[in-house]
């Protein structure tokens, strides 16, 4: 177990040694020989760079966060704080994912954590949902990225939270246990006794972020690779030109969020450059679609749940973000706002 154990770790090393040396190299490529290669694989590297740069610290913040809950939080504060009722379980999810500053990018190796102490499916996914879309740090970027505007920031909010709050509710419904891959369901949990020393307990929590990093990191940067690609090789353009409609805009912008991967801290002023071509409610649909779902995070809650759960978490969060989004349409047509 343990030469299995090790192998597994010098697999995933070399695997992002490979990849970050390929990284660099590209990096110091000199000026004449990046003039030899092609406008769109130039356009695909920096692409691909800039995400990672992006996205690097949050998957660093949210790996160091899922060592801690390993170490330090017990199955016993688990079930002392989730309450039994699914309802209010998942009203308590959400709303700790509202003041929890996560990126989408480092929610699943948290989520992850919490489902292998024990925190129930339903409730870790209104989590998943509602940190990287309603915290803080997001609803002041918001705020920021449309002129101190509070009613875009403060749509973002109440409708992400309600639409958070229903999917988690119909997981509760259709989904039981942990949804974990088969070759996880015997996810290993570390228990520490009283007694162990604050300094072990802390070395522990980074060892545990480091198996962490290897474990999620390979499929981040699949994922940032993917992202890039189709940023690089689908015409955004034709995109647009498609979103005439009502409908069609709303699944324009659900697509581009979906395609961009943008961290939730800054997806605001990318949406915010949208505003003269797309209505509110398409704006909206992009900011509230990408923090729940993106290519990139796909990717990474592939890598940990069942594929049937994965696909049909997005499915569940598109329905019911195409249907909030529609209904706001229709109410605002017909007021003034």
């Amino acid at each position: 177990m343990e030469r299995l154990s090790f192998s597994k770790y010098a697999l995933n090393f070399w695997f992002l040694f490979i990849l970050f040396t390929s990284i660099l190299s590209l990096l110091l490529f000199n000026i004449s020989t990046l003039n030899n290669l092609s406008s769109s694989l130039l356009s695909l590297n920096t692409i691909f760079l800039s995400i990672l740069i992006e996205a690097l610290p949050f998957v660093l913040i949210g790996i160091l966060i899922a060592g801690f809950i390993q170490i330090f939080i017990t199955e016993e504060h688990i079930q002392r704080w989730i309450p039994r009722n699914p309802l209010m379980a998942v009203v308590m999810s959400c709303l700790v994912g509202a003041l929890f500053p996560a990126c989408e990018c480092g929610i699943v190796p948290i989520v992850k954590r919490l489902i292998a102490k024990g925190v129930p499916i339903h409730a870790a996914m209104g989590f998943m949902l509602t940190g990287p879309l309603i915290n803080p740090v997001v609803i002041l970027s918001t705020y920021m990225a449309f002129g101190n505007d509070l009613r875009i920031a403060s749509l973002r909010m109440l409708i992400g939270f309600v639409i958070a709050f229903v999917v988690a509710l119909l997981i509760s419904l259709f989904f039981k246990g942990s949804q974990f891959k088969s070759s996880l369901q015997s996810y290993p949990l570390t228990t520490t006794s009283q007694q162990t020393s604050f300094v072990t307990k802390l070395m522990n929590m980074f060892k545990h972020a480091i198996d962490e990093f290897f474990d999620v990191g390979k499929y981040f940067i699949i994922g940032a690779f993917l992202a890039a690609f189709v940023q690089t090789y689908v015409s955004t353009k034709t995109l647009v030109e498609i979103g005439d409609g009502v409908s069609s805009s709303i699944l324009v912008m659900m697509g581009l969020a979906f395609i961009l991967s943008l961290c939730s801290e800054a997806d605001a002023f990318i949406g915010a450059s949208f505003s003269t071509v797309f209505s509110t409610p398409s704006i909206l649909a992009f900011l509230i679609f990408g923090p729940m779902i993106d290519l990139k995070n796909t990717i990474m809650l592939m890598s940990v749940f069942r594929l049937k759960f994965v696909f049909s978490l997005i499915a569940l969060v598109a329905i019911v973000v195409y249907i909030s989004i529609w209904i706001l349409s229709a109410y605002l047509q017909g007021g003034k706002l």
